[in-house]
């Protein structure tokens, strides 16, 4: 299938959640070699997951099938530029490419909200929204680095 075709489907899959409350209409899928190795669509409102975004479990779907953390060699397709959480995840996740449709800006002028969230994540810890206050960093920090003397590190 060609880039556009599948996209093509993945926007089919979207749309069937404009007439679902289970779902929101942001699906995405996971590539390997021209197959689809992963899928998902956006179910927060049904799972009550705030991180169940359409990239997040198509990522999961992907690792489960190939079982493997690591999808370089692997594009996603989604059909909306993904939101801060989402580009972290396919960041990790070690995608090669990604294909998107719609923007944030669209997102935006449409009135989904979340050109917020960029801007928060942009500021420093101490300055954003959310109350966060660091302690026991000497005590984590001594963890953190005894993990990367271990044989596990060299995996992550």
């Amino acid at each position: 299938m060609s880039p556009e075709e599948l996209m093509a489907e993945a926007i089919a899959i979207s749309r069937q959640a404009v007439s679902n409350p289970a779902h929101r209409p942001f699906a995405a899928f996971i590539v390997k070699d021209g197959e689809i190795v992963g899928k998902g669509l956006n179910d927060t409102p049904s799972s009550h997951d705030p991180t169940a975004h359409g990239e997040v479990l198509a990522i999961r779907d992907a690792t489960k099938r190939l079982s493997t953390q690591d999808l370089s060699g692997c594009e996603i397709y989604t059909t909306c530029e993904p939101c801060s959480l989402c580009v972290a995840a396919i960041w990790w996740a070690g995608l090669d490419k990604m294909y998107y449709a719609a923007t944030l800006k669209d997102c935006a002028e449409i009135g989904i909200g979340v050109s917020g969230l960029v801007e928060e994540i942009a500021k420093p810890v101490n300055a954003r929204k959310m109350k966060a206050e660091q302690i026991l960093g000497d005590e984590s920090r001594a963890v953190l680095k005894e993990w990367a003397k271990s044989p596990g590190f060299l995996e992550f």
